[in-house]
């Protein structure tokens, strides 16, 4: 298996083979997603509780420990392109390898909500 990555300015690109895993970017970039892309997914991994405590504009709340039993009812597009973030990154994480455990193509993990210094929907 065949794995290159190259990380230039905080963006870090993988290329070969490896299609088992999910892009890490940094807020910034997920912004830059956000303000010029128009068919993206916001996915929250957090609690409900944290969600309503405040979030992302047009995230959806999926705890990580629910992404299984939520992921192929609400996200039936397995190439769609989906941001993940959480409260500190741990949480986005494990999202994001489920995620592409269960064959999702274009996951993108941006971290914790904690280090988002834009605008939260409270």
């Amino acid at each position: 298996m065949l794995l290159i990555s190259l990380t230039l300015f905080g963006f870090t690109a993988c290329t070969g083979e490896n299609k088992n895993s999910y892009e890490q970017i940094s807020p910034q970039q997920a912004k830059t997603i956000m303000d010029t892309e128009t068919d993206y997914i916001i996915i929250d991994a957090r609690t409900q509780e944290e969600f309503d405590e405040g979030h992302i504009k047009g995230a959806i709340a999926i705890p990580e420990y629910e992404i299984a039993d939520r992921a192929e009812k609400e996200l039936p597009d397995k190439d769609a392109l989906i941001l993940v973030y959480c409260r500190s990154g741990r949480r986005s994480k494990i999202a994001s390898e489920e995620l592409v455990n269960l064959g999702y193509t274009n996951v993108k993990e941006f971290g914790g909500i904690i280090d988002w210094p834009y605008e939260v929907v409270k």
